[in-house]
């Protein structure tokens, strides 16, 4: 754990007073709130697409390849002494896939073949894995496909695969693996070996090698179930996609390009990441839409504006193309099969019936890579085309800026922005009320977000945090609070970036970290308290009244769609606990409400680590009963967040928004 400087230790000292909180909900005025309030952003920045929640267990599947990244043989061993070279053939698996590996027998006897260690390791248990392979050349005889510790040998299961190879062609080979016996760890390999004797020419050519295990709804090469199952605890709304950077790109050439993630598997020829690693498109935008369906999520698609990371950006007279391209994007995702070109591309794909998308952005952080050139010809003409165009063709889509009013912007109507916020928890818990400044015209989406630095001021010239801590948690929880208060006014928050692999990281403050033993899979602090903020979703946010100013007890409250009433409420920085009298307007005596409490550990620089397993986050859950004028009594401890919900609805009457009051 990083040592606490002198000036972080002081300002966790620092404490308001903790004087009892007098609480009335009203039972009128308010504010319907937006129902994606908490939702998911996928950003590509540790391995956590490939290698992460992509389920593909094999490293370098196709050797793909880009100028940035050239293809190479990496993740492959040679077995029993095969040759092994990098070829490219003049008659390739596919136009995205040039090259291929090519095994060739040496002096050694017996089967030959070759290994893949997986994204540092594969996971090995007793269940289906689903294979394929696609070999050039003429072989007779059968193809075992294996599952192996690299450490002792030890084979947990394998199964032949006769030859389908012809002369001259590639055939793709499929399978299924199940193994007899797991592995006691993450240290193996999957191997390919053949007979040398049966292969006609001495050499065979492999490209695109595949293994997936079970993966979440059994989507054929889809998302792994824990991280999916860790994403659907926190009962999320809507999903980002396809993350930030990524969507950028490196260059005016090297960006996501959408039309080259659909399709077949082999058509697809990834790109050079810019988190310094090739990626396979393997997780390409139906496979979003797909997560999207099979988590109840709301999509919001980001399209590419011409801004990629290296600060260059597209001029004016050549814009119309990538604003065509985009409207390309958004017709293959809601047009209709029979009538519109994108939409019979998407139904040839497997999906005949359309998605509905009512969010769109533009780009990502454009105030940041090339600025302020690059942002002032994003204010100047890059934002509006794109804002002209889609709202003339899709008027019911929300369009969304990626940059908000706090970012130096006018934004034109009937655009919303994107606000971005990576800072201390201090911060966080100041900027409590900054929303209650946006006007209906100015709607947000908090985009990413995260207490990445301790407080005291290392800022961005040091590291980040090793994990999310609880104190940094509870600050990001009161931020969040400040959020949800003004929720006719923000479109959603999504905590970024979601996943880190352990084995390759570029950014170490994420919700989940993981790694190929699913064991290894951890809910950080800040994934508890959105768990507890996205399971209570207020659906009308209610004015409060209170005898006390918000510090050291934030808070916000409201109803449920079903009615319920809830508070959601944090403690920062106070000397002891602060009792806090909870009433709703129409409470009786003797009503009940369900009370959830996290604390964290004493030293709130604790965090949850995978590799010690041990969870710094405690949760009580405890029924409180309303006393003889309807009020609810309890005590919240320091750097807490709790949520108390009603067993039974509260009487609303008609709402209107009312500024909530301290």
């Amino acid at each position: 754990m990083r040592p606490l400087t002198a000036a972080a230790t002081a300002a966790l000292a620092f404490a308001s007073s903790c004087n009892a909180a007098n609480l009335v909900v009203q039972a009128t005025g308010g504010n319907n709130s937006s129902p994606l309030m908490y939702g998911l952003m996928h950003e590509d920045i540790s391995n956590s697409g490939d290698g992460g929640i992509y389920a593909e267990l094999i490293y370098n599947r196709a050797f793909q390849g880009s100028d940035m990244y050239p293809s190479n043989l990496a993740g492959w061993i040679p077995v029993n002494g095969a040759s092994l070279s990098l070829q490219r053939l003049a008659t390739p698996l596919s136009w995205a896939l040039p090259y291929s590996m090519n095994v060739a027998a040496t002096a050694s006897s017996g089967k030959i073949g070759f290994a893949n260690t997986g994204y540092w390791g594969m996971d090995v248990k007793m269940q289906t894995y689903s294979g394929s392979f696609y070999v050039k050349g003429v072989y007779e005889g059968s193809f075992t496909a294996s599952l192996q510790s690299n450490l002792t040998g030890d084979v947990f299961g394998s199964v032949d695969v006769v030859s389908q190879s012809v002369a001259g062609e590639w055939t793709q080979h499929n399978f299924t693996l199940v193994p007899s016996k797991a592995a006691p760890n993450s240290n193996n390999t999957f191997a390919i070996t053949f007979d040398p004797t049966g292969v006609k020419d001495g050499s065979l050519d492999f490209n695109f090698i595949s293994l997936f295990p079970p993966t979440y709804k059994n989507r054929p090469y889809g998302l792994r179930p824990d991280i999916m199952e860790a994403f659907a605890e926190l009962n999320p709304k809507f999903l980002r996609l396809p993350g930030g950077n990524m969507l950028e790109g490196n260059t005016q050439t090297s960006w996501w390009k959408w039309n080259e993630t659909i399709g077949p598997l082999k058509d697809r020829p990834g790109m050079a990441n810019v988190w310094g690693y090739q990626i396979t498109y393997g997780l390409g935008l139906v496979e979003y839409m797909e997560w999207c369906e099979d988590l109840g999520l709301e999509p919001i698609v980001a399209v590419w504006d011409g801004l990629s990371l290296d600060g260059s950006f597209t001029p004016q007279a050549e814009l119309e193309q990538w604003v065509q391209f985009a409207l390309d994007e958004i017709e293959f995702l809601t047009g209709d099969a029979a009538t519109t070109k994108w939409g019979a591309v998407r139904a040839s794909v497997g999906h005949p019936e359309p998605w509905i998308v009512k969010y769109v952005e533009i780009g990502n952080e454009d105030w940041l890579a090339g600025a302020p050139a690059a942002y002032d010809a994003y204010k100047q003409y890059r934002l509006p085309m794109f804002i002209d165009a889609i709202t003339a063709k899709y008027p019911d889509i929300q369009v969304i800026s990626s940059s908000s009013v706090f970012d130096n912007i006018t934004i034109p109507e009937p655009a919303a922005g994107d606000y971005h916020s990576y800072v201390e928890p201090d911060t966080f818990v100041n900027a409590f009320g900054m929303f209650d400044q946006l006007t209906a015209g100015n709607k947000t989406l908090i985009g990413e977000y995260a207490a990445v630095h301790p407080n005291g001021g290392i800022g961005w010239n040091g590291d980040l945090m090793p994990f999310p801590w609880w104190g940094g948690a509870v600050g990001e929880a009161i931020f969040l609070l400040g959020a949800e208060r003004n929720g006719d006014r923000i479109i959603g928050t999504t905590y970024a970036p979601s996943l880190r692999n352990m084995n390759r990281w570029q950014w170490s403050v994420t919700l989940l970290q993981f790694a190929a033993d699913p064991a290894l899979t951890t809910r950080s602090t800040s994934w508890y308290t959105l768990r507890l903020f996205g399971n209570h979703v207020i659906s009308k946010t209610l004015p409060v009244t209170s005898d006390a100013e918000f510090g050291p007890l934030y808070h916000v409250a409201g109803t449920s769609s079903k009615g319920t009433g809830i508070l959601k409420a944090a403690v920062y920085n106070s000397t002891a606990d602060v009792p806090v009298s909870l009433r709703f307007e129409g409470s009786s005596k003797g009503a009940t409400a369900t009370l959830t409490v996290l604390t964290g550990p004493e030293n709130p620089y604790g965090y949850n680590d995978p590799f010690t397993h041990v969870n710094v986050v405690k949760e009580t859950t405890s029924t409180v009963t309303a006393g003889a004028d309807g009020s609810f009594h309890f005590s919240l401890p320091q750097l807490s967040v709790a949520v108390l919900e009603t067993d039974a609805t509260v009487k609303c009457r008609k709402q209107r928004r009312v500024e909530v009051q301290a």
